[in-house]
């Protein structure tokens, strides 16, 4: 079944001395990565050392065996398609901000230069480049691909700028990735003030090259298929978790006090979520970047380098070595902190049996993805009486924390890559402040590191289901909650088989095919005009409302997605009830005039909601 497996980094994949090419096949799904991925990866490729791990990927070999030795392969991929397209988005880009240093460049800059081109496209002779990677063709994501690779350069001949490019998500990762590499080149100088702009950057194109894969090899589809049935249907390897556990209760066993010790690590595990590996995961990397300070201090004689004895940050890769370090120290003293911690970390969680009045405010936190500031509320938490809070200065610190990650979440302001430094440095800011002098030095640090609120309003106005659909639906939902009364409560957060029943629903649809209803009414007719609405309007806030019944609703008419029933006679379309389509309602027909009016009527509402 299995051809070749092998290990190889990403500048092995993309080999500038080989003529390696990969094709996504047609029927493969389409690009749909987004900026919590596209986060995610560049933030594991930089905050680690070289050489980190970033999975594994199937391919089908596509040459006869003769081929192979003559250094043209040609891979068809299985498994892996997104975080190929992806990695290779992030090497152009880097290969654009380049270009624009090239008359700074030395001989070995340039060398480097040239590297990284070959790495994206092969030449096939008489000055034509073609790219190594050939995406799928779903929403034009490989038209849209080799467009960007012939606009800053990497293949020729050039190809026509393909329309509404800005509004798809290869083009949208594109831009994203210039943002995030000017914010690392940045971060680099900062803490080199010797280093050049291009030295920056050669070394974060040197940390994506040097990232691994395992990559394995199959000679059919079926065989593919079978293999990639059976990686996912057998048993997952030990977890850093079970690392660390493994190591507590071997250090406990010495003592005869094994048994003991399980059973604290197992309330401790049930306190922050038992069958949720992902919060047990971040509950040990949060308590120790919340208390980093105050673990190390005991050892800070015997760094040399640094003041943190155990380490730096916990991150996912880092995580193993800290705790092995502190359990080696005084595994009881760890074990019996990480309890008391973890009572209250089950508060934030919404894990705990206690009630607290800033309950229904955790939850919001926990809804709009503030995970991120856990560090901030688990110290505060556990160090509430000498810090001098009432459970009032907790709820509205909570409120705080809502209102940043509802801008930031919608604004990408502060990156993702800074929420856990930030938070640590808020921990670090309140260590002699009291009382609600706390509350303020929370308020003044987010409002200070905040998107701008004509930056908040701008994407207010954008694509937001598009680019954010969680932060979306929060919002609207939150609106609609208040404008709840007892006689017209519908529980919105409401979930079935893991799915929300309240969804978002797109007034005028934001399928692929647009109905001649809809065309006519939208664009008199005008099909590519009608397409060019879809592209620019279908996802901004006033095209937006939330229904229960959205699969029902579809590609209906405007008519009767108003006035749909059930069978019973519910009112199931816009007509139920729902204070968010009040505006809606009195509608005979849905333009783009009523789609800005009411864009222009949401904006204003929120931003008043989420302002400082």
């Amino acid at each position: 079944m299995i051809s070749e497996v092998t290990k190889p980094t990403v500048s092995d994949i993309f080999s500038a001395k080989k003529e390696i090419f990969y094709k996504i096949p047609k029927y493969q799904r389409e690009y749909t990565w987004s900026t919590n991925e596209w986060n995610a990866l560049f933030k594991d490729i930089c905050e680690n050392e070289k050489g980190y791990f970033l999975g594994s990927y199937i391919c089908v070999v596509r040459n006869d065996e003769s081929k192979l030795t003559q250094g043209k392969i040609s891979f068809e991929l299985i498994d892996g398609q997104q975080r190929f397209a992806t990695l290779t988005i992030l090497l152009a880009t880097l290969y654009a901000k380049l270009a624009e240093q090239k008359n700074a460049m030395s001989d070995e800059d340039r060398l480097s230069f040239v590297e990284l081109k070959k790495m994206l496209a092969v030449n096939t002779g008489r000055d034509r480049y073609e790219q190594r990677l050939v995406l799928q063709e779903q929403n034009s994501n490989n038209q849209d691909y080799s467009y960007i690779l012939s606009d800053v350069g990497i293949i020729l001949p050039k190809r026509e700028k393909p329309a509404n490019l800005g509004n798809r998500r290869i083009g949208k990762a594109y831009r994203y990735f210039g943002k995030l590499i000017d914010d690392e080149v940045v971060d680099l100088k900062s803490k080199d003030s010797e280093l050049s702009t291009i030295e920056a950057l050669l070394q974060i194109v040197g940390k994506v090259e040097s990232a691994a894969l395992v990559g394995i090899a199959v000679k059919t589809n079926k065989d593919a298929y079978m293999l990639f049935e059976s990686l996912n249907h057998r048993g997952i390897p030990l977890s850093a978790i079970d690392l660390i556990k493994n190591s507590l209760i071997a250090m406990a066993e010495n003592v005869g006090n094994a048994e003991n010790a399980y059973e604290q690590w197992k309330q401790i595990l049930f306190a922050v979520g038992a069958d949720d590996y992902s919060t047990q995961e971040r509950f040990f990397r949060q308590y120790y970047n919340a208390f980093r300070e105050e673990l190390n201090r005991p050892f800070a004689e015997q760094c040399e380098k640094s003041s943190y004895y155990f380490g730096y940050l916990a991150t996912r890769t880092t995580l193993l070595d800290i705790y092995e370090k502190m359990i080696k120290n005084d595994y009881q003293k760890l074990l019996n902190d990480l309890w008391e911690k973890s009572k209250k970390y089950s508060i934030i969680v919404g894990n705990s049996e206690e009630e607290f009045e800033f309950g229904d405010a955790l939850l919001d936190l926990s809804r709009i993805s503030g995970a991120p500031s856990y560090i901030l509320l688990l110290y505060l938490l556990s160090e509430q009486i000498r810090l001098e809070l009432s459970n009032a200065d907790i709820t509205q610190i909570i409120s705080l924390l809502i209102t940043f990650f509802v801008r930031r979440n919608l604004t990408d302001i502060p990156n993702t890559r800074k929420l856990t430094q930030l938070f640590i440095d808020l921990v670090s800011g309140i260590q002699e402040l009291r009382g609600s002098s706390i509350v303020s030095f929370v308020e003044d640090k987010l409002k200070s590191i905040s998107a701008a609120d004509s930056i908040f309003e701008e994407k207010l106005r954008g694509p937001v289901y598009d680019e954010n659909p969680e932060a979306t639906r929060f919002i609207l939902c939150k609106f609609e909650e208040e404008h709840q009364t007892k006689e017209t409560y519908s529980n919105l957060w409401r979930k079935e088989n893991k799915k929300y029943v309240w969804t978002i629903e797109h007034i005028f649809p934001k399928g692929d095919k647009i109905p001649k209803c809809w065309v006519d009414m939208i664009a008199a007719g005008d099909e590519k005009l009608a397409e060019a609405h879809k592209e620019k309007y279908a996802h901004t806030i006033g095209n937006l409302t939330l229904t229960g019944y959205n699969q029902n609703l579809s590609n209906l008419s405007f008519d009767s997605k108003k006035n749909r029933k059930s069978k019973d006679g519910k009112e199931v379309g816009y007509r139920n009830g729902l204070h968010l389509n009040r505006d809606v309602v009195d509608k005979d027909q849905w333009t783009i005039e009523h789609i800005s009016e009411r864009t222009d009527s949401l904006v204003k509402i929120f931003l008043e909601m989420y302002s400082w």
